[in-house]
């Protein structure tokens, strides 16, 4: 047995106690099919020596591992490549389409992970970002995931990445709300913690101010210290998933919940702009657990007017929205 299939053995094992592990009872709902297309998330019969996709991915936005060289890849893929079981890449357009929507809203929330596309050679190693237009053509092959070095593969880290590119999928298959709430039926589940994520601490200063995930898992961690040594370790949890995200970090107060969305914007007003709509779905949205309070953190202080703002949203129509300033 080369490699890749061990591998892909090892995930789909361990597979069990992630969501991404459910994925073709997931196709099963949401293709309407009568049984289950395989009982693995990796199938043997699309796994091969150098790559491999789960089962139904040559007609979807497939999860996708790979050996390149020393490293194994992992993350999700468009093949464009036409075969027997895609004879043309037509029915993937419409799902590029809505990557290219989700990755336009939610491209924060992979900015740890790289993107690169293959046609005839293997291009350079980006941020997530919509799929261009000169790319949707045949024969090109788009990647957006990670990678381990072979020698030291955690496999936590591969399925939690395999996990947060599920609502990605889900959207690129145009599952709507009532459809994913019967396949995603846990919702809302606060954990206490801090998920284990890249620092800077070793980044220079250039890098710091450049690479938002790294600013953004540096806030994070910093807010989740200073709010467990309030609230205790037991009231405090980073990275809590709802149907279509998770929640930066919560706090749990008795049988309430705040919610906390950190931004890196250069300005309050910019981090409440991207954050408002974001934390408002994320507590009102059908079924959801609705917040006591919601917090917008970023760098920046807030102006007099931007502070005015989030007061008029308190008082006009009854938002819990509060404006929080932290630094590194």
């Amino acid at each position: 047995m080369h490699l890749l299939k061990q591998i892909a053995n090892q995930i789909n094992e361990k597979a069990k106690h992630y969501e991404v592990g459910k994925l073709q009872i997931i196709r099963k709902e949401i293709c309407g099919l009568t049984k289950l297309p395989s009982s693995k998330l990796f199938d043997q019969r699309t796994v091969f020596e150098h790559w491999g996709w789960h089962y139904g991915g040559r007609r979807e936005l497939q999860f996708n591992i790979g050996i390149e060289g020393d490293y194994l890849r992992f993350g999700v893929a468009f093949s464009l490549e036409c075969s027997q079981s895609l004879p043309s890449i037509d029915v993937l357009i419409p799902q590029i389409a809505r990557f290219n929507e989700y990755i336009n809203e939610f491209s924060e929330k992979y900015a740890d992970l790289r993107m690169w596309h293959y046609h005839l050679e293997r291009g350079s190693d980006g941020m997530p970002s919509a799929i261009p237009n000169e790319l949707v053509r045949k024969g090109v092959f788009i990647f957006l995931g990670g990678k381990q070095k072979l020698v030291s593969i955690d496999y936590s880290i591969v399925l939690e990445t395999l996990d947060r590119l599920l609502p990605l999928y889900l959207f690129t298959q145009n599952v709507n709300a009532a459809r994913l709430n019967t396949v995603n039926s846990k919702g809302f589940q606060f954990k206490a913690g801090c998920s284990d994520k890249r620092s800077n601490t070793v980044a220079s200063v250039v890098e710091k101010q450049l690479d938002i995930s790294l600013r953004h898992n540096d806030l994070q961690l910093k807010l989740y210290n200073e709010l467990r040594q309030i609230y205790g370790d037991d009231n405090v949890g980073t990275e809590i998933k709802v149907n279509n995200g998770s929640i930066d970090l919560v706090v749990k107060q008795g049988e309430d919940y705040w919610f906390y969305e950190i931004k890196t914007c250069s300005s309050a007003k910019a981090c409440i702009r991207q954050a408002l709509g974001q934390i408002l779905e994320y507590s009102y949205w059908p079924n959801h657990e609705q917040a006591k309070k919601l917090v917008i953190v970023g760098e920046p202080v807030a102006t007099i007017d931007e502070m005015n703002y989030i007061e008029f949203l308190r008082m006009e129509f009854n938002i819990p929205v509060e404006y929080l300033s932290i630094k590194e």
